[in-house]
């Protein structure tokens, strides 16, 4: 499908803009790398050859006796007895490059949890010897898919709810405005903490929670736009040939009004992670040995004696947050028609 010579022109503005481009770039790849972190980070092998038969420990769950061993419970790999059982015959097995799940604890570490970075564990353990970096990949994963999936819900409604207040107007457009601001102005933070402590939370209990509260934030961007838009030239004679409003909304004055709201999703992604990072430091945010950036964040301050905890937390979060600001930057500008780049 070809692009028009706007869009084009769009393209080119965000590509010149190098640091906007580079990091949307390096921002998905992460993201991207950290769809894979059951191949990167596992207590358990990607593959072993065991009397000439292969089996995927990372996808199947074997137990003990499919290697020779005496329990029908599932084979634990890092147990020599079980390595010794499956290297005895020429048996093999492949492993990741690091060898820790985020919730596998670590017992032969030489110093007491939370232990330093050494070769076995690069950015050391927490305070329950649990590996850091794998801890970190996997946190980063849950907290951008989380931050992703919460932004295009957020889009979802609050364009909808922007575009059907701003087209029609009038009682419809006063009822809602007077419902946005009672809405807007709850006490979010408390009625988080209340139903955080009332129910408990999981993945999908917080999206709907911090749905509730983030879906505003784009409504007067595309109102404001379709208030604009709704008495020009070519609406007037779209309604006088008897199109139906939902069309003239979808396809005529929509995609003007998306030149605005894209370019705040970037601040309702970062939003989005900063509020999931924000309750988990808190306490009240994914479920306990859930691996997550501010829980890191929560021992790091509760272990000042083990820096390495809030320094990686810290960084792991800066670079995140940096990465979708200047990501946001691009793509303001490349819809800012009094933007131009050179290459």
């Amino acid at each position: 499908m070809a692009l028009s010579a706007i869009n084009q022109r769009r393209l080119e503005n965000f590509r010149s803009n190098r640091r906007g481009y580079w990091s949307m770039v390096l921002f998905f790849s992460l993201f991207i790398l950290s769809l894979f972190a059951e191949l990167i980070a596992n207590d358990k092998p990607l593959l072993i050859s065991y009397k000439d038969e292969f089996y995927t420990p990372f996808l199947v769950s074997y137990p003990e006796t499919t290697f020779g061993g005496d329990f029908e419970t599932e084979a634990d790999y890092r147990d020599p007895f079980v390595a010794e059982l499956i290297e005895e015959d020429g048996g093999w097995m492949l492993w990741p490059l690091i060898r820790y799940s985020y919730s596998t604890i670590n017992y032969d570490l030489k110093s007491p949890a939370p232990s330093p970075p050494d070769s076995e564990n690069w950015l050391g353990t927490d305070d329950q010897g649990r590996d850091v970096l794998a801890r970190v990949i996997y946190g980063y994963r849950i907290s951008v898919a989380f931050g992703l999936i919460l932004t295009i819900l957020s889009s979802i409604i609050g364009i909808a709810a922007g575009a059907v207040q701003g087209y029609f107007g009038g009682m419809t457009d006063l009822f809602f405005q007077r419902f946005l601001e009672i809405w807007g102005g709850m006490p979010s933070l408390y009625i988080l903490i209340i139903l955080a402590a009332m129910i408990e939370p999981t993945f999908t209990i917080l999206l709907v929670l911090l749905l509730l509260f983030s879906w505003p934030s784009l409504v007067g961007v595309v109102r404001a736009e379709f208030l604009r838009s709704r008495n020009f030239d070519y609406v007037r004679a779209a309604r006088a040939l008897g199109v139906r409003d939902s069309v003239i909304m979808y396809k005529h004055l929509l995609p003007n009004s998306m030149v605005s709201a894209l370019t705040f999703l970037p601040f309702i992604l970062t939003g989005s992670i900063v509020s999931l990072t924000s309750l988990d430091f808190l306490g009240l945010g994914m479920p306990p040995g859930s691996p997550s950036l501010g829980e890191l964040l929560a021992q790091g301050k509760a272990n000042l004696q083990a820096p390495w905890l809030g320094i990686t937390a810290f960084m792991v979060l800066s670079v995140m947050l940096t990465l979708a600001f200047f990501m946001q930057e691009g793509i303001r500008d490349a819809f800012d028609p009094r933007k131009t780049f050179q290459q």
